[in-house]
């Protein structure tokens, strides 16, 4: 049987994916900072589920968790990585800044080099994390969201390289989702919303397949394109 251990499984499409990869046979790991809801999860659905608490924004602390549970667990197949937070910051708050960046840049970084590291130690292993469409191009109604997503992708890819050098058969995917149902999405003109349960379903399907990357649903794949080659100039005209 093999594990997978998801890092923000308490409620969306993290408590989603915890869900589908136990339909799938998966013995699942999870960790949350709201250990309460992680509980009901266990008691609800996934009662041989092996649960801890844990708060990315505690970056040192985070990182002892997730070896004790790597000791707990035996071996971990699969990690991934769905906690993050972004906040709609038309003023400029410095402290929901630095909130996003606490905990999709810093937090996202300790558990992805965590990870990373136990799997060198393994020698195989997959790593997967859920980034955004928002990486592709900033906003400013929400500057530090997109641009720690942006970082996201890129330690991701970096991470991928490093895998590749030490000729490692270390998998790494990135998922990045437009619109889902959750307490994330906010703000005017939403579209395309997709349900968190068929977001899981393509995200444990591109795991599973070990894909490198996947947009969430398939169509944003058409947005990103539109993104990517889109003036700055006409860009800001569209989205103010």
């Amino acid at each position: 049987m093999k594990t997978v251990m998801i890092i923000g499984a308490s409620s969306g499409i993290g408590k989603a994916c915890a869900l589908k990869f136990a339909e799938l046979g998966f013995r699942c790991i999870l960790t949350a900072r709201r250990i309460e809801l992680l509980e009901e999860i266990r008691s609800k659905y996934l009662p041989d589920a092996l649960i801890r608490k844990m708060d990315l924004c505690r970056q040192e602390e985070a990182i002892s968790i997730f070896k004790e549970l790597c000791k707990d667990a035996g071996s971990i197949d699969i990690v991934l990585i769905s906690s993050g937070t972004g906040h709609v910051n038309k003023d400029l708050d410095w402290q929901l800044e630095k909130d996003t960046i606490d905990l999709n840049v810093s937090g996202f970084t300790a558990i992805a080099d965590a990870a990373a590291n136990y799997f060198i130690e393994r020698q195989a292993g997959h790593l997967a994390a859920i980034s955004s469409v928002a990486a592709l191009k900033g906003h400013g109604d929400s500057p530090a969201y997109g641009a720690s997503k942006s970082y996201q992708s890129i330690y991701l890819q970096s991470l991928r390289h490093k895998f590749l050098m030490l000729k490692l058969p270390v998998c790494v995917t990135e998922i990045q989702p437009g619109f889902v149902d959750t307490a994330m999405a906010k703000g005017p003109g939403l579209f395309w919303v997709a349900s968190p349960e068929k977001a899981a379903a393509q995200i444990v399907h591109a795991i599973v397949k070990k894909k490198k990357h996947i947009y969430v649903s398939r169509r944003w794949k058409l947005v990103a394109w539109i993104l990517k080659i889109l003036p700055e100039s006409i860009y800001f005209k569209i989205s103010s």
